[in-house]
């Protein structure tokens, strides 16, 4: 019936992309009756558009509000135990708190970056309509090829080891629930299932995949609380807080690296439809972000206490159940939606390299794309310490790649009023506040981030390796009766 027909395009009109709207903005035009929707049959909604509309194009502010969920919350979430053990729960959740509003702060300052740089790109016109912009050339654009360059090698090493850790994580949460084969036989395994994340184009396209992620934390979330409150505390628990400098900032550089996900959210902005509001989007996921993670964190640390400094995965240390493998199962799906949101960016880049990324034919795209995940694959294989590689990251690839290159080509761009926006006389003491907060943030993760976190990271980091090796079989597996 025309009515169902009316509600059903209405229904679909805000997650539709831009496409199909104009498109029937043109026929309706054509036949003179623009102001009058109810007329539309349902023929005209084929299968086809209904699957672009509702699955396939994802360029709302919801998809970005997904996206960045399913990107910032992922492994961290049974890592944080291990990091209230080692900071205690004051400083572990203040640490959260800190870390998740600066980066609020600097997607602020890249939504603003981001928002020049595609101006400037719009006006010149000298990029291919397939073009996919990047955060290292937003970053050139503003700020010059030099603060591309380095952005592109930081980022581009950050995001790569951000998909080694999901791999990683995968082998090691799947351990305990069936340890007949060690961590690395399982790595084995779910390296070769990564590979076909070629197939998926973008992130335009991830609305299905990022609900996935989405769910999948969530329920792993309250798997982790209500099984620890069930458990009670262990016999003498003991929870001493910070033994150690080392120890304490191993676990904030932990906590950078949970919060540093922006890593890719120019790649989420050029997803969007309306690219500006992904700064609300963002501070969302944040808040999203402390609902699962400080509840089930401090929790499992109640529970079990300091017996969590020689277990960074929170699963090793909880009761056997069919819901605890159930969460194990959510968790390994996650960690595939992390890793796809992760290695995309990664392959628009590659893609860029070879040539390829403007090229119509798909397939020839995809092939290009799969020794980057062979790269990823190699590289968990040879490093497989969950846990402490997080820090290792936040102190010596987020710090920069995401917090302070950011802060300092704002303040560059300020200094030499390189912003269009900047020309308005009326808004010289909003950019100097922004100045003041985007010295500060950078100036703390240099100090506190790299400097003290990274001598702490890699005096943890150097340890494992000493006790545990490269390639070693089954990092922290418990011996066998």
């Amino acid at each position: 019936s025309n009515s169902w027909a009316w509600a059903l395009q209405v229904g679909l009109r805000a997650m539709a992309p831009k496409n199909i709207q104009t498109m029937e903005t043109e026929k309706n035009n054509t036949n003179g009756n623009s102001g009058d929707t109810t007329g539309l049959s349902c023929k005209k909604w084929d299968l086809r558009e209904t699957w672009n509309a509702c699955i396939w194009h994802g360029g709302s502010i919801f998809d970005a509000w997904f996206n960045a969920v399913a990107a910032q919350v992922g492994s961290v979430i049974l890592t944080l135990p291990y990091t209230l053990s080692q900071m205690g729960y004051g400083l572990g959740i203040g640490f959260q708190i800190l870390y998740g509003a600066f980066g609020c702060w600097t997607v602020y300052l890249l939504s603003v970056l981001y928002a020049e740089a595609s101006s400037r790109t719009k006006a010149t016109g000298n990029l291919h309509k397939r073009h996919i912009l990047q955060y290292h050339e937003v970053i050139g654009i503003v700020a010059g090829k030099w603060f591309g360059r380095i952005t592109l090698g930081f980022n581009m090493v950050a995001l790569t080891f951000a998909c080694v850790l999901q791999l990683i994580a995968c082998s090691s949460d799947v351990y305990y629930m069936n340890s007949k084969w060690n961590k690395r036989e399982w790595l084995y395994l779910f390296g070769s299932l990564a590979i076909p994340s070629v197939l998926l184009p973008s992130i335009h396209n991830f609305r299905v995949v990022s609900l996935l992620g989405i769910a999948t934390t969530t329920l792993t979330s309250i798997y982790m609380t209500v099984a620890a409150v069930q458990h009670g505390q262990i016999d003498k628990v003991t929870h001493q807080g910070p033994k150690s400098m080392v120890q304490f900032f191993s676990g904030a550089t932990n906590i950078l690296f949970s919060f540093g996900s922006h890593g890719l959210c120019i790649e989420l902005m050029e997803a969007m439809w309306k690219p500006k509001n992904y700064k609300y989007a963002y501070v969302a996921a944040v808040l999203y972000t402390y609902f699962l993670t400080v509840p089930d964190s401090v929790s499992v640390y109640w529970a079990y206490g300091d017996i969590l400094l020689h277990n960074s995965n929170a699963f090793a240390v909880l009761p056997k159940s069919k819901m605890k493998n159930v969460a194990i199962i959510a968790m390994i799906l996650h960690q595939y939606v992390a890793f796809m949101l992760n290695v995309n960016p990664l392959f628009l880049a590659w893609e860029k390299l070879l040539g390829k990324h403007t090229s119509g034919r798909f397939a020839v795209k995809a092939l290009c794309r799969i020794p980057v995940v062979l790269v990823i694959w190699f590289l968990a294989l040879a490093i497989p310490f969950f846990g402490p590689i997080n820090s290792v990251m936040g102190a010596f690839l987020i710090s920069f790649s995401v917090y302070i290159i950011p802060s300092v080509t704002y303040m560059r761009v300020y200094w030499k009023k390189e912003l269009e926006e900047m020309k308005n006389e009326e808004m010289r003491p909003k950019w100097k506040i922004m100045f003041v907060v985007s010295a500060l943030v950078g100036a703390w993760v240099f100090v506190v981030g790299f400097g003290f976190g990274g001598w702490a990271s890699m005096t943890n980091f150097a340890n494992q390796i000493h006790s545990f090796g490269l390639f070693d079989k089954c990092y922290q597996c418990h011996p066998k009766p």
